[in-house]
């Protein structure tokens, strides 16, 4: 370890179990010297392994619904005083859609549902920064982080709305950047990352064969989780300070691979009768 994050002070969110992104970036904080706080949704104290994790690493694990503001004000007001100062990073992991979950068609979606998918995927991301402002809780030179997906640009049938979900999401990382950026040097990014076997990306249907195809088109194969929590830490550290308003490709060069060859001689062989 470097020490990447020494003295630094953070939120997590969305630490499920040890196939999350995001349990691998708080470990991977604690290692670099970071303290952090781990916060989930108050459903992942029956069903997850958040307050395990937290005994791990010596961090204080407190639950808050995104789609409530006084959840997220006690989450960021008790963060500060327990870490004891203004926050460096902040990493926003989370994402449920409950028409994925029951497998509606995209043609026929339940708008209630899409509305829990919205609030819950993305204006929460606009609820935690708002909260994080009024607060004045980020440090200068402060990193925000959130995780989403290249469906917010090209399309993915069995992604559903979690598309647009995470189109908005990178939009209100642009938007309150600049607000941020001008007032405390604070950058706002998105990391766009590979298929990836969480809890959350497994739901997504035909996952396994999307998971294989994208590793074959991408030159450098998928990003693993692993992989993804060594992007956000660098991204969390004094070594990417002009980088903000960015939607990054973390993707092994899926985002800009027009063809694969190994994927055109399978096609080829299939022709062929091979």
């Amino acid at each position: 370890m470097a020490d990447l994050l020494k003295g630094k002070r953070g939120i997590i969110f969305g630490a499920l179990n040890e196939q999350s992104i995001a349990w691998k970036v708080a470990q991977l904080c604690a290692a670099e010297g970071a303290n952090i706080v781990l916060t989930n949704a108050p459903v992942a104290a029956r069903v997850g392994q958040t307050d395990e994790l937290g005994k791990q690493l010596g961090a204080p694990v407190i639950y808050a619904d995104v789609t409530k503001m006084e959840d997220l004000e006690k989450l960021v007001t008790e963060s500060m005083a327990h870490l004891g100062g203004t926050l460096d990073f902040v990493l926003h992991s989370v994402g449920m859609s409950l028409n994925v979950r029951k497998k509606n068609p995209y043609t026929d979606l339940n708008y209630e549902y899409m509305h829990q998918t919205f609030d819950i995927s993305a204006m929460s991301f606009h609820r935690l920064m708002q909260t994080l402002w009024k607060h004045d809780a980020m440090s200068e030179w402060g990193s925000i982080l959130g995780l989403t997906y290249i469906a917010a640009q090209r399309t993915f049938p069995d992604y559903s709305e979690m598309a647009e979900s995470k189109a908005l999401l990178e939009s209100f990382a642009r938007s309150f950047g600049y607000h941020f950026g001008k007032a405390k040097k604070v950058r706002v990014n998105t990391i766009s990352q590979s298929p990836t076997k969480t809890t959350a990306g497994s739901g997504v249907g035909g996952f396994d064969a999307f998971f294989n195809y994208a590793d074959k088109m991408s030159p450098l194969g998928n990003a693993n989780a692993d992989d993804c929590a060594n992007y956000c830490v660098s991204l969390f550290s004094d070594y990417t300070r002009m980088v903000t308003m960015q939607n990054l490709f973390h993707d092994g060069g899926f985002s800009f691979t027009g063809i694969a060859t190994d994927l055109m001689e399978s096609f080829s062989d299939q022709a062929l009768g091979k």
